[in-house]
This record gives structure tokens, C-alpha cells and sequence, in this order.
């Protein structure tokens, strides 16, 4: 699915209009129907107050056109028009006198801190202020209103997005933003509903086909994707009936220290549950019989040191190498992975600490085989690339850093970035619970599994951050947040995939 900008979706909007020979009040009248009728089937005539707060634009248009059918089913709603200009849109001034021809109680206006209606706790407030085309901070009388919205604790419903946010860029200090409970969005995802500075001013999302022109859409460009499960289940690739063990993958996972065993243990095990055929780990001597003993299924190759790295073997017969869970720092350590980016010519997908020594020596950075993946948390990132304003600008950093250097770069997150220059895709599976130790050696398991299968790096990333959120997501079923770790997210890793089939038998695929 793409993510689309607001001038795309304003040109949606108009094109669809003068295809359809409809009005732009009509196109209006459908898409809040559908907020409508999605509120209606949740309520279902409950006696909750209602109470919406529009504004001048069309956006309150969209609110005036909900309150109209609300109130000829019966609820109990009151409007309120949000009086921050004299302007209205020519939308909106129709939709007004349609609510006032059906109600003997018209909008009520809002015009100063003086007018501010009362909200109580278990109100549900729909909030039609502002929309898209918001570009500047809510001040005065206005934005004080929405922070008495949000601090009245009611249930929040935002139509298209929250009041106060922006769409392409991020929030100023201390802005006046609606934090709604529930947002219902028309036709197409916007890219800061997944950014980690404003995902939360979003609450669930749901989107809502408004039925714009489905071909018009389909030509608009963009290089932004959102990954979800219709997505994944395209790249997925299936297997042959005779085929063998190193059909899928001979991977080298090195990395470990004194003490960081429990790292390449996790990824070695992600990589197997992933389907690669052969897996092996080269780790300092001290992890010899922890892996031997946690993961049978691995094989191991020793350092000569005992408590760290010292050399990565570039010449071993891999289709493709991982570094740098649990590997530390040491001087030593960043000598031998220097050697070996001199030397190793596959993609390789570097992780935690092998980030960490990119940051620290960026010069390394040019030695990166074309097509390798690096899986930075927001703490890696910003060492790699430095400070960011906002989001937005993170973004084009990491672009710029993908394509100067021909790597993918996976953004860890709630809503996990996978950039491969310009592309950029966001993943929607994934939960809170994976906020815990060890998920991100899960994550880099898994991605290097699918690459050592022969998967097109790109779709090894998008498809491998999908399958680990949707393992994660499996497993909180069993055990809830607070109890999910790292290697419960590993052992679902077979039901992720096939929960892309729901359920369907492999050979049926």
C-alpha cells in the first residue's frame, strides 16, 4: 500500500470528483457516511453524549455531515463549530445549513476560553477541526482548547487525523495536538501516522475507502510502502520437494563476548526457525559449550581468544555472513572486522555492536559489500548518522547514508523502516511486548536466514521485520506483554509464516 501525500490526495480527490460528475459536497456526503456508519456499528444507539467540534473547513465539513446522521438516528449529539476565522469553505456552509434544516439545536459556537463547553470523562468527543491541510501550530484560544479536549480524558475519535498535526513535518515544541483514541483516516495511510515522535497522537487506526479513483491512485508515485500482511505473503518463495539442505542457505553468524553468548545464540536460532539449511556460528572459545549445548542444530568455530573476536574467517563457504551481536568494542575486534570488510565480497547484515564500530571508525563504511543490510536501534542510528531535528529529517538522513554507501538500512521501531535509498517501507506487525532484550539479534536472524535462501536482500528485510513482528504478535496471544521474550518470539517464527497462508497446508501454496 503506498503512502500518499496530502497534495496526492487533494489531487485524488479533484480528479475523482470531475470522473464521477459528482459535486465535492457529494464526495463529502460519502466519505463521512462511512464515519458514520462506522461509529453507528460500534454504538449502536447507545446512550453515550456525543459531542463534535468542527471546524470552518472541510474538515468540519466532514464533522457537520456525521452530526446530521447521528442526531436523525437518535443520539444524543451536540456540535460545536470551532469560530478561529471568519472564512468558511463553500463545503462547509452547505453542510451547516443541512444540519440546521433537521435540528432545532444548531451548531454552537466556540469563539474564545469563555465558550468552551463542558466535557466529562465518559463523553466521546469526535474532533473535525482540522485536517490535511493544517501547516501551522494551533495558538491561542484554539490550541489551549484542544489541550482541554485531551486533559477532559474523554474517548477521542479524529476524523482523518488528529487536530494539530502536521503531514509532512514534524510537531514544533509544545504544540497543541489532539490525542486521539481512534482515528479514522480516508483512503490512504499517512506517513506520520508511523513516525515515533506522532504515532501516538493517532491511537488505532483504521482507513477508509472513500472510493476515489482507483487508477488515478494506482498512478500516483510514490517511494513510501506500507508491509503488511498481503504484502509479505507476495514475497514469500516456496519450496521445492527435492531439495536438500544447502538449497536454503549456508550462513556464518559471527559475534559473542565474555558474557554476551545469549545474543548469537538468539540469532542462530532465528535463522534456523527461518529456514536456513546450514548455520553456523563463529564466537570466542568461551561460548563453545553454551552454543553446543543450547543449539545442537548449529555448528561452531572458535576464535583463538578465549573471551572475544579477533578474526572473521572471509573465505569460509557462506552465502552469507552476520556480524556483531555481542561482539563489543575491543580494539582487537574492530581490527578483525576490518580485515574481513577488506576481504568478504557477499552482503553481509551487520547488527549491535558492529554498528557500533561503523560509528566509531566511518571510514569502514566504504568497505560495506553493495546490498548489505544494518539493523540500527534509534541509539545506533544517531551515531551513525548524527542529530535530527524531527523525524521527517532521520528519514533523509538514513536515505542519504543507503544510497551513498548502496545499503539497506533497517530502522528498529514500533513501526519498523526498512530504507533502500529512496524506497522506504514500514512495517505494521509487531506489539509492544517486543520491547525486550534480544528481540533485535531475533530480527537480525531471521533477515540473514532469508538472505542465505536466496531472497532479493530488500525483500529478505521487508519480509524478515514482517515475520518478526508477526511471531511477536503470535506469542503475545499466549503470554501477554510483560512475559514475552526474545526466544518466544524465535519459536514462533514457523507459525508467522504460516499465518500467511491462514493456515493453508504447505503444498497448496
Amino acid at each position: 500500500m503506498k503512502i500518499l501525500s496530502a497534495k496526492q490526495l487533494s489531487e485524488a480527490d479533484k480528479y475523482s470528483i470531475q470522473k464521477e460528475n459528482i459535486t465535492s459536497v457529494e464526495l463529502m456526503e460519502r466519505a463521512a457516511t462511512l464515519v458514520f456508519e462506522e461509529i453507528h456499528k460500534r454504538l449502536q444507539g447507545a446512550p453515550i453524549p456525543i459531542k463534535i467540534f468542527c471546524g470552518i473547513g472541510n474538515n468540519g465539513g466532514d464533522g457537520l455531515v456525521i452530526a446530521r446522521h447521528l442526531i436523525q438516528h437518535g443520539y444524543e449529539v451536540t456540535t460545536y463549530v470551532v469560530n478561529y476565522s471568519d472564512k468558511r469553505s463553500e463545503d462547509f456552509l452547505t453542510n451547516y445549513e443541512k444540519l440546521k434544516d433537521i435540528t432545532n439545536n444548531w451548531p454552537q459556537l466556540i469563539k474564545n476560553e469563555d465558550s468552551f463547553p463542558d466535557i466529562q470523562t465518559g463523553d466521546f468527543v469526535i474532533d473535525a477541526m482540522f485536517g490535511i491541510g493544517l501547516n501551522r501550530p494551533l495558538e491561542n484560544w484554539v490550541g489551549k482548547l484542544v489541550e482541554y479536549i485531551n486533559a477532559s480524558q474523554a474517548f477521542t475519535l479524529a476524523i482523518d487525523m488528529p487536530s494539530g498535526l502536521f503531514t509532512d513535518k514534524g510537531p514544533e515544541k509544545n504544540s497543541a495536538i489532539i490525542e486521539a483514541d481512534y482515528t479514522l483516516s480516508f483512503q490512504a495511510p499517512k506517513l506520520v501516522f508511523f513516525l515515533p515522535e506522532t504515532m501516538d497522537y493517532i491511537g488505532e487506526l483504521q482507513l477508509l475507502d472513500i472510493g476515489l479513483d482507483r487508477e488515478f491512485l494506482a498512478k500516483l508515485e510514490s517511494d513510501i510502502y506500507l508491509i503488511g500482511k498481503e504484502e509479505a505473503a507476495s514475497l514469500y518463495k516456496t519450496r521445492k520437494k527435492n531439495s536438500h539442505k544447502g538449497d536454503y542457505g549456508r550462513v556464518l553468524i559471527a559475534g559473542g563476548s565474555y558474557g554476551k553468548m545469549g545474543s548469537v545464540q538468539l540469532t542462530a536460532k532465528a535463522a534456523l526457525r527461518a529456514g536456513t539449511g546450514l548455520c553456523s556460528l563463529y564466537i570466542p572459545k568461551i561460548g563453545y559449550q553454551i552454543i553446543q549445548t543450547a543449539l545442537p542444530e548449529a555448528m561452531v568455530i572458535t576464535d583463538n581468544e578465549e573471551d572475544l573476536i579477533t578474526s572473521i574467517p572471509a573465505d569460509f563457504d557462506a552465502d552469507v555472513f552476520c556480524f556483531g551481536m555481542g561482539a563489543g568494542t575491543d580494539r582487537k575486534t574492530v581490527t578483525a572486522f576490518r580485515q574481513f570488510l577488506s576481504e568478504v565480497k557477499t552482503p553481509i547484515l551487520v547488527d549491535a555492536d558492529g554498528i557500533n564500530i561503523l560509528s566509531e571508525n566511518k571510514d569502514m563504511l566504504d568497505l560495506l559489500p553493495e546490498g548489505s543490510v544494518l539493523t540500527p536501534h534509534p541509539g545506533e542510528l544517531k551515531r551513525l548518522i548524527g542529530e535530527w531535528k524531527d523525524n521527517f529529517e532521520k528519514l533523509e538522513k538514513t536515505r542519504e547514508l543507503s544510497e551513498k554507501y548502496k545499503v539497506i538500512v533497517v530502522i528498529k521501531g514500533a513501526h519498523t523502516f526498512i530504507v533502500n535509498g529512496k524506497e522506504v517501507f514500514i512495517n505494521t506487525s509487531g506489539n509492544p511486548g517486543m520491547a525486550t532484550a534480544g528481540s533485535g539479534d531475533v530480527l537480525s536472524g531471521i533477515i540473514t536466514s532469508l538472505m542465505g535462501q536466496q531472497y532479493n536482500n530488500v525483500a529478505a528485510a521487508v519480509l524478515g521485520v514482517y515475520l518478526h513482528g508477526a511471531s511477536g504478535d503470535i506469542a503475545v496471544r499466549e503470554l501477554g506483554y510483560e512475559s514475552l521474550l526474545a526466544g518466544d518470539i524465535a519459536d514462533h517464527i514457523g507459525r508467522a509464516i504460516m499465518e500467511l497462508f491462514n493456515g493453508e497446508s504447505i503444498d497448496k501454496r
